[in-house]
């Protein structure tokens, strides 16, 4: 049987087999990788940050991401981890003065570079477009290739001077290898800082209560200082007032033997001589001073003679 020309069709025309597995563009995956956001999917443009995995993004749509709390708000698996602006680092790139952009009209008539970058290695000069290996460091977010990192060993950077470990170097869009690396380094780092910031409010903690108690002990070692000095100072009073009063009664004893002596009678006191009537009447206990039923009013005030 035939078809319309009177071809005579195949049996893999006919019958349909297994799907193939379609395989992904290296060069589409690449420019994908290097050249656009992971999370918006924009063109990549400063301020251009990184997470702790190596992935590139937007520090815009970052801040969106952040900033969007709404329960339609869609969780993606490249930012899943990122949870404050904190979690990603400002690159530090360098730019490529042989990359001419989108500066030139692109009709099809001209060929179009794909491993032209906008960005290079500061120390070797390699482009960074997915073709060489890239690294940055978290400690002053400087971009360079790996191969400069490995043939000039240093514990300083190449760009700016700021010292960094082994632990700092995060490979920019690394295989999958790599990502699991990063990601224990990433766990280990934040189990650490949790820690750290539980030790610092358990210290903060011990030396608010030390600073209350030294605060309370002076105050009670003064008190029983002082208490002790007016125990003392009261012993002294009451010993010098006894010995005072002891004095006081031999001298007076002695006087009044030597009055007895004198006059050959003891002096009277005040309280023991006769006052006059007139003296009597000053005071409103005397009789002149109460004022009888008839003359006494019904209301009394405040220094009222109503007896």
């Amino acid at each position: 049987m035939g078809c319309d020309g009177g071809t005579i069709p195949k049996r893999h025309e006919l019958v349909k087999g297994p799907r193939k597995v379609e395989k992904v563009d290296k060069n589409a995956e690449l420019v994908a990788q290097w050249y656009y956001c992971t999370l918006s999917q924009e063109k990549l443009s400063r301020p251009i940050v990184a997470c702790e995995l190596g992935r590139l993004y937007n520090k815009d749509a970052v801040i969106e991401f952040l900033l969007d709390k709404s329960s339609d708000k869609v969780l993606m698996e490249a930012a899943s981890h990122i949870k404050s602006i904190k979690n990603v680092i400002e690159l530090n790139l360098t730019e490529n003065p042989a990359w001419t952009g989108d500066k030139g009209n692109t009709k099809g008539d001209k060929y179009d570079d794909i491993q032209s970058a906008r960005f290079i290695c500061p120390v070797v000069g390699l482009e960074m477009n997915g073709r060489h290996r890239f690294c940055f460091l978290r400690s002053c977010g400087c971009v360079f290739s790996e191969r400069a990192l490995k043939e000039i060993k240093t514990e300083a950077c190449h760009k700016c001077g700021i010292p960094f470990k082994e632990n700092d170097v995060i490979v920019l869009n690394g295989t999958k290898e790599d990502v699991e690396v990063l990601k224990k380094r990433m766990e280990e780092r934040r189990q650490k800082s949790k820690l750290e910031k539980k030790s610092k409010k358990s210290k903060a903690a011990e030396t608010v209560v030390k600073s209350e108690a030294i605060a309370e002990s002076p105050i009670s070692q003064v008190s029983t200082e002082k208490e002790a000095t007016v125990i003392k100072s009261g012993e002294k009073r009451s010993i010098a007032f006894c010995k005072s009063t002891a004095a006081n009664e031999s001298v007076s004893s002695s006087s009044g033997k030597e009055s007895k002596n004198a006059s050959g009678a003891p002096k009277r006191s005040i309280a023991n001589i006769e006052k006059s009537e007139a003296y009597k009447s000053i005071f409103t206990s005397h009789s002149s001073a109460k004022r009888s039923k008839e003359e006494s009013s019904n209301w009394i005030t405040h220094t009222a003679y109503y007896f």
